[in-house]
C-alpha cells in the first residue's frame, strides 16, 4: 500500500474573500478587458502549470510498504560477444611459382597434413642438387685436410723402419718410414725362348737357392712376349716367378735359379720385393704420434704417423667450417623444396579459397598472400570482456547459457575455459578476457552476435526485500511497530512513524536482495517509490549485494532523514 508524508488538511478553513462592490457588477462593466486578461492568463498557465506541478510532486515522498518474503534469488552475470571458431588459420605461401594443383573447394573438410596446393618446384629441385654437389666437394676437402695430418702407406706390407719419433720436427719431403710387402718375393730369370713360349701364368716352378741348394715351390707370375738375344746370341724370354716367403727368411740379397716343366733357367738372379715404399712427409710439422710400430703388418692407406702444425690446424678448421656451411645450405634447399607442397596446418573446414590451380603466387610485391582460410569447427568459442569489479566472480568451469540474436528461439550451453589475468585498461576501466567454449553449437556460426549468462551466485528460501529498500551503508527503513524496530539505529534520522535498522545482505538479482540478518518476516519495510521506479528501470547486468561486504544496488537512497 502507499502512505504519504503529512500534508495540509484539505478540510481546514480558508480565509474569506476580500469585500467590495461585488464581482458580477465589475465583470459586467469591464467584460472586454476581462476576456483579454483571461486569455493571457490561460496562455501563461499552459507554460507554467507543468513546472509548478512537477515541483509540487517532487516535494512529496511516497513510500511503498512491504513485508520481507522468502524467495529464491539467482545472481546472473550477462555480457555480449561474438561467436568465434575454435581456431582460424590463414594458409600462406613462403615461395613463388605457378600453382599446379588445388584439389579442394570452399566448404570441404580437410584433415591436418592434407595436401592443399602444389607449386612448380623445378627451380627448387635444381637448387637442392647444386647444394648437394657443394656438400660433396666440401666433404672431400675436409677429408683431405684431415688426411694431410697423417703420413699414410699406399701399399700393404710390413713396417720395416720408422725414422721419426714423437716431438721430432720434420720437413716436407723428409723420409720418415719404409714399408715393404715381403709376403712373397719375385725371381726374374731368362729361359730359352722356344721353351718359355709354352709357359703359362700360374704354372708351377721349382726354385733352387744358391749356396744351400734348397728347393722352394714357386709360381709363374708372367712371361715376356718378346724374344731377346742373350750374350751367346741365344733367343730367350724373361719369366717372373713368385716365391712365397713363408718362413720370412728370404731377402733381396738371396740368389736362386728355377726350372719350369723340366726346363731350367739360363742362370740365377737375386730376389726382389714385389712392393716397397719409402714414405716422406708431405708438409712440415711436428710428429704428434706414431700410429704403428716397426715390424707391424699394415694394409694400404694405414696412417703411419701424425703431424701437427698451425697451418694444418687452420686447414682442418677451415675445411670443417666449409663442410658445415654446405650442410646447412643443403638443409635450407631441402626445406625450401618442402614449401612447394602446402598442407593443411589444422583439421577443419575451408571457409575461403582465394587461389586456384593455374594462378601464380608470390609476386614481386607480395610473397605471402593468403591462399585459403580454414576454421576449426570442432567447437566454437566466445570471448567476453569482464569488468574488474566482476571478474573475481567468474571462475573456470562455470556453466554458461548462450543466446544469439540470429537464433532468438534457441539457447546453447557453454563452459568457462579460461579467465585471463591480462587486463586491458580503457578510460580508467580495466576489463579481462574470459573465454567460453561451446561444444554443442547447433546452428551457431562464427561471427554471430550472442549473449552469455553466467550464474555467479544463488540462494534458496532467502528472506528478501527489493533492492531499493536497502540504502547505502546497509540500512533498511521499517515501521515503528515492526519487530526489528527494537534494533533501530540511534544515529539515523527517519521520517515520522519509521526507524532505520542495520542489516546484513547476501546475494541479489535485478530486483531483490537477500537479507541474512537484521530483519524478520513480520517486519514492515518502507522505501521510496521514486527510487523503486528508478531501480526497476536501471540497466541490466549483474547486481552487486548491498550492505556489509558489498555495494548498493542501483537506485538505493535514503528516503528522508539521514545521518545525525
Amino acid at each position: 500500500m502507499f502512505r504519504k508524508r503529512q500534508q495540509e488538511d484539505p478540510t481546514a478553513p480558508h480565509p474569506a474573500a476580500p469585500g467590495g462592490k461585488g464581482l458580477k457588477p465589475f465583470l459586467k462593466r469591464h467584460w472586454k478587458q476581462t476576456a483579454l486578461l483571461v486569455c493571457a492568463a490561460a496562455a501563461g498557465a499552459a507554460v507554467l502549470l507543468p513546472r509548478l506541478t512537477a515541483r509540487q510532486v517532487s516535494g512529496e515522498v511516497q513510500y511503498i510498504e512491504i513485508q520481507p518474503e522468502r524467495r529464491s534469488i539467482v545472481n546472473v552475470f550477462s555480457e555480449s560477444g561474438t561467436i568465434q571458431a575454435a581456431e582460424t588459420y590463414e594458409v600462406k605461401s613462403l615461395v613463388r611459382g605457378d600453382v599446379l594443383t588445388a584439389d579442394f573447394q570452399e566448404g570441404d573438410t580437410v584433415e591436418e597434413g592434407a595436401v592443399l596446393y602444389t607449386i612448380d618446384s623445378s627451380d627448387a629441385v635444381n637448387s637442392v642438387e647444386k647444394a648437394q654437389l657443394s656438400l660433396d666437394q666440401a666433404q672431400r676437402d675436409y677429408e683431405d685436410a684431415l688426411s694431410a695430418q697423417y703420413v699414410r702407406t699406399d701399399i700393404s706390407g710390413t713396417v720395416i723402419s720408422i725414422q721419426a719419433a714423437p716431438g721430432d720436427a720434420v720437413t716436407a719431403g723428409q723420409e720418415v718410414a719404409v714399408i715393404r710387402d715381403n709376403s712373397s718375393l719375385l725371381l726374374t730369370l731368362s729361359f730359352p725362348a722356344a721353351d718359355a713360349a709354352g709357359f703359362s701364368v700360374g704354372q708351377s716352378a721349382t726354385v733352387t737357392l744358391d749356396g744351400t741348394y734348397e728347393t722352394i715351390s714357386g709360381t709363374v707370375r708372367s712371361v715376356s712376349g718378346e724374344d731377346t738375344a742373350s750374350t751367346g746370341n741365344m733367343l730367350v724370354r724373361s719369366v717372373v716367378i713368385a716365391v712365397p716367403n713363408t718362413s720370412g727368411s728370404l731377402t733381396s740379397s738371396q740368389a736362386a735359379t728355377a726350372s719350369v716343366n723340366g726346363v731350367s733357367a739360363l742362370g740365377s738372379a737375386r730376389f726382389s720385393y714385389q712392393n716397397s715404399q719409402t714414405l716422406t712427409a708431405s708438409t712440415s710439422g711436428t710428429v704428434a704420434a706414431l700410429c704403428v710400430q716397426e715390424g707391424d703388418t699394415v694394409s694400404a692407406n694405414t696412417p703411419i704417423l701424425q703431424l701437427t702444425s698451425d697451418s694444418l690446424t687452420r686447414q682442418v678448421e677451415n675445411a670443417s667450417d666449409n663442410l658445415r656451411s654446405a650442410e646447412l645450405s643443403v638443409d635450407d634447399a631441402e626445406n625450401s623444396l618442402e614449401d612447394y607442397t602446402i598442407t593443411a596446418p589444422i583439421s577443419g573446414t575451408i571457409i575461403q579459397k582465394n587461389i586456384q590451380a593455374g594462378e601464380t603466387i608470390g609476386t614481386d610485391t607480395s610473397s605471402s598472400e593468403t591462399l585459403c582460410v580454414i576454421h576449426d569447427l570442432s567447437y566454437l568459442e566466445m570471448t567476453l570482456a569482464v569488468d574488474e569489479l566482476e571478474i573475481l566472480s567468474i571462475q573456470e568451469g562455470q556453466d554458461v547459457t548462450i543466446t544469439a540474436d540470429a537464433l532468438s528461439d534457441q539457447t546453447f550451453s557453454g563452459v568457462v575455459t579460461n579467465v585471463s589475468s591480462a587486463g586491458t585498461t580503457t578510460g580508467g576501466t580495466t576489463t579481462y578476457p574470459v573465454t567460453i567454449r561451446i561444444d554443442d553449437y547447433g546452428e551457431l556460426m562464427p561471427g554471430m552476435n550472442a549473449t552469455a549468462q553466467i550464474v555467479v551466485d544463488s540462494a534458496d528460501d532467502a528472506l528478501s526485500v527489493p533492492n531499493a529498500a536497502v540504502v547505502r551503508g546497509g540500512y533498511v527503513l521499517v515501521t515503528e511497530d515492526s519487530p526489528s524496530a527494537a534494533n533501530a539505529a540511534d544515529d539515523m534520522s527517519a521520517p515520522a512513524g519509521y526507524v532505520y535498522v542495520k542489516v546484513e545482505t547476501g546475494v541479489s538479482d535485478d530486483n531483490y536482495i537477500a537479507i541474512t540478518s537484521g530483519l524478520q518476516e513480520g517486519d514492515t519495510v518502507a522505501y521510496d517509490a521514486d527510487a523503486a521506479t528508478i531501480t526497476s528501470g536501471s540497466g541490466s547486468g549483474m547486481m552487486m549485494p548491498g550492505g556489509m561486504g558489498g555495494g548498493m544496488p542501483a537506485g538505493g537512497g535514503a528516503p528522508g532523514g539521514g545521518m545525525r
